[in-house]
């Protein structure tokens, strides 16, 4: 289906500087690693995912449920590709609020870099605004819109709106490859909580009004929105429900339970503990996953917490060399030698190969905690501040009945 929808609980607020640093970085080692294994094209799909998008976003250590994701995740990757936007054949366009009246102008700056048609990406970035904002009136006001475009001339676009009084947002996704009309069925999806009916005159059965679209008051919804559900709940505790515990179990296996010489010799990396290894397989699936695999984002929060504290406190020392390592990893890439890379890659592959087999126990709780008591050990950090090392730390990650 081509719709989707999430419950994102408005969150107010900003992202602190030492997580906003380390999300760029990490993001851009990341868009960059896709780009390397599966092109540009690959990228923007991944980019048109709402699971993906969700997923990345709990990678990176942002609150795994909120609204927030997709301001943070989006100015954090503008601020790495379009440094290396040369280089990368990537560009990332607006933005939040004033940012995103600039995304006209910066479009055909890039239009006379690259030779695309600017004035032809600027139709389509006022198109899937005013479709979103006007042709689908479902009670929320766009506030973010970015837009995203390669030197190929394929785009995707990112935006979110807000309704006020229900303190929700809905995140819309477009894909320039798949996109036939813009007034029928544009979007890849159409992320938000369902809130009844709507006026959606992109939807096929509102054929005999597209005539029309300039007089939209004039017309009668007719259909609801079908849309399919990515469930993110108001609490702020990631629940073990929200987890697929199959899969959180077999990551945390490859990174704990097994012997720290093979993992060494797996990565071709000197002085890389289990906790970071657990961080490269989650992180590594976000690179290479198929969409089936994105299921349950908060498991990706997994990889680097999160800045409020849930599920556990974000770890500096772990999340500085989950960057080193793929920085260096896509350096020597480009230099041929993809031993790492390819290790890297392994992970994820690995990891699914021990989910096969692998019924979790009822240790959900007890692994939170384990990460809480342990959190100090890997500077743990939150907007509140620092972790502190606990009167009882006591305990051990136990993964096996």
């Amino acid at each position: 289906m081509k719709r989707g929808h999430a419950d994102l609980p408005l969150h107010y607020g900003t992202v602190p500087p030492w997580l906003a640093q380390r999300m760029s970085l990490l993001g851009g080692a990341i868009v960059e690693a896709i780009i390397i294994e599966y092109g540009r094209s690959a990228l923007l799909q991944r980019l048109s995912d709402p699971f993906w998008f969700q997923s990345l976003g709990c990678v990176l250590g942002m609150d795994w449920h909120s609204s927030g994701i997709t301001t943070s995740v989006m100015n954090a990757l503008k601020k790495a590709i379009n440094k290396r936007s040369a280089e990368l054949g990537v560009y990332v366009c607006g933005g939040r609020g004033k940012s995103s009246r600039q995304t006209p102008s910066e479009l055909i700056e890039i239009a006379n870099k690259t030779g695309l048609d600017g004035d032809e990406l600027v139709r389509n970035s006022r198109l899937s605004a005013k479709v979103d904002n006007t042709a689908i009136q479902d009670g929320f006001q766009l506030y973010l819109h970015s837009f995203i475009v390669t030197v190929e001339g394929e785009w995707a676009v990112v935006q979110q709106g807000m309704n006020g009084e229900s303190r929700m947002a809905r995140r819309y996704h477009w894909l320039s490859s798949v996109l036939t009309s813009f007034i029928e069925e544009p979007h890849t999806s159409v992320c938000g909580e369902n809130q009844g009916l709507i006026l959606n005159l992109t939807d096929k059965l509102a054929a005999s009004t597209k005539g029309r679209i300039l007089e939209l008051t004039k017309e009668i919804p007719d259909r609801l929105m079908r849309e399919v559900s990515i469930i993110l709940p108001n609490h702020h505790e990631v629940h073990a429900e929200n987890v697929n515990l199959k899969r959180l179990g077999a990551a945390l296996i490859l990174a704990h339970e097994k012997n720290i010489s093979d993992i060494e010799s797996l990565l071709l990396l000197e002085g890389v503990g289990p906790r970071t290894v657990q961080s490269l397989t989650l992180v590594s699936e976000v690179i290479h996953g198929t969409p089936s695999r994105f299921s349950d984002p908060a498991r990706f929060s997994f990889a680097h917490g999160g800045k409020d504290g849930h599920p556990f406190p974000v770890p500096i020392r772990v999340y500085d060399q989950t960057i080193e390592i793929f920085d260096k990893a896509i350096h020597q890439a480009k230099l041929g030698d993809k031993d790492k890379s390819d290790a890297l890659k392994n992970l994820s592959k690995i990891s699914q190969q021990i989910e096969q087999g692998y019924t979790p126990n009822d240790y959900f709780d007890e692994l939170v905690q384990y990460e809480r008591n342990t959190s100090y050990k890997y500077g743990g950090k939150t907007v509140f501040g620092d972790s502190k090392k606990p009167k009882d730390e006591g305990m051990q990650l136990k993964l096996w009945d």
